[in-house]
């Protein structure tokens, strides 16, 4: 085993291509115009009606419970004692490799445990390990061993599909699964109240679904669609109103990419620099080359080591033009930590903006 080891199975989360709108087309022969209907009164759904709706709802996030966990952590007190705290997170579970089960969940929940359990829908009691975490973004992946995990369990449980954000719009209704009040297993629905808000966090920008459900501050769990897609990670953190208690989410679509690298047991690239798309508009007002303009530098970052300022401007790494945030990014997920990166850049002198290059090697966030 040891000179010929199993290859593991690579997860990878494919986000899902929208179906492209077909135009109709002129065939030469005359069109019919469609029978105008004409509604003259209006009828309201009766309770009946939307307790039916209710029953449908709820009905997907029963469906979704399935890929849901309980997680609890060990810890140990002053004089060394081990306890147990229950009921202070939940997971999902993203993928099933044959040897391992992976659970998402956020590095808050187990931090400081000597060990960690979690829970199945049905009930059952398994040891976690933790596999690897962000501590850029806080989520983290657990992994629970197959072996661990009974064949009845397997039958009342799901994996969880990552659906695409991408088209998530104000007054979609939505599901929230997990924890979202506080309490394990629980189910909230409502709407989508913002989906415009992003957060930027160090080397990647997010966005964040608001809504109307009313959780608890320490909510956990996700956002799922009406086919029982998870469309967004509930991380309060990020909540941008945090003096209420309304539930937000972080756009999954989004989040795949370091999701698909914990998964792999892979640790997260890291740089350390907050940034924001130079526009076409931006450049143009203010004499700005386009690229990737710096807005921060963390402290002790790799970015900080290589000697990079607040205000310069990213035009390309590796030889790849950089014109958005997004191309940086996607390529920063590309690298491996220890890589060193060739980047151009443009810093504002007196007069103009001057090409500099440098040279930066990915570390690990924290």
């Amino acid at each position: 085993q040891y000179f010929s080891p199993e290859e593991q199975q690579q997860v990878s989360f494919v986000e899902p291509e929208e179906e492209p709108v077909e135009e109709p087309q002129d065939d030469g022969e005359e069109k019919t115009e469609p029978e105008t209907v004409i509604i003259e009164k209006q009828t309201p759904i009766d309770l009946g009606q939307y307790q039916t709706l209710q029953n449908k709802l709820y009905a997907v996030g029963r469906e979704a419970d399935k890929f849901i966990v309980s997680v609890t952590k060990n810890d140990t007190d002053i004089f060394n004692t081990s306890y147990e705290t229950k009921g202070i997170g939940s997971g999902v579970i993203i993928a099933d490799t044959g040897d391992n089960f992976l659970i998402l969940t956020e590095k808050k929940t187990i931090a400081g445990a000597s060990s960690i359990r979690v829970t199945f829908a049905d009930g059952a009691t398994v040891k976690a390990e933790l596999q690897q975490y962000d501590g850029n973004t806080g989520i983290a992946v657990l992994r629970v061993k197959a072996e661990d995990v009974t064949k009845d369990t397997r039958r009342q449980i799901a994996v969880a599909t990552l659906g695409s954000s991408v088209g998530v719009s104000q007054g979609q209704l939505v599901l929230a699964v997990g924890s979202p009040i506080g309490t394990i297993h629980s189910i909230l629905t409502g709407n989508i109240t913002s989906n415009r808000n992003t957060i930027s966090t160090m080397d990647c920008n997010y966005t964040i679904f608001t809504t109307d459900m009313v959780g608890s501050a320490d909510a956990s769990g996700a956002l799922i669609n009406t086919n029982g897609e998870i469309i967004g990670f509930v991380l309060q953190d990020y909540n941008m109103q945090k003096e209420q208690t309304t539930l937000a989410a972080v756009s999954i679509s989004e989040l795949k990419g370091v999701i698909e690298l914990l998964s792999n047991d892979k640790p997260v690239p890291y740089l350390g620099l907050r940034i924001s798309t130079v526009t076409d508009e931006i450049a143009e007002d203010y004499h700005m080359p386009k690229g990737v303009y710096v807005r921060d530098v963390a402290l002790d970052s790799p970015a900080m080591e290589a000697g990079f300022q607040s205000g310069d401007v990213i035009t390309a790494i590796n030889g790849e033009e950089i014109t958005a945030a997004e191309d940086y990014e996607k390529l920063l997920r590309g690298l491996t930590v220890d890589d060193i990166v060739h980047i151009n850049y443009e810093r504002q002198s007196a007069e103009d903006y001057i090409p500099l290059e440098i040279d930066a090697k990915a570390g690990v966030f924290g």
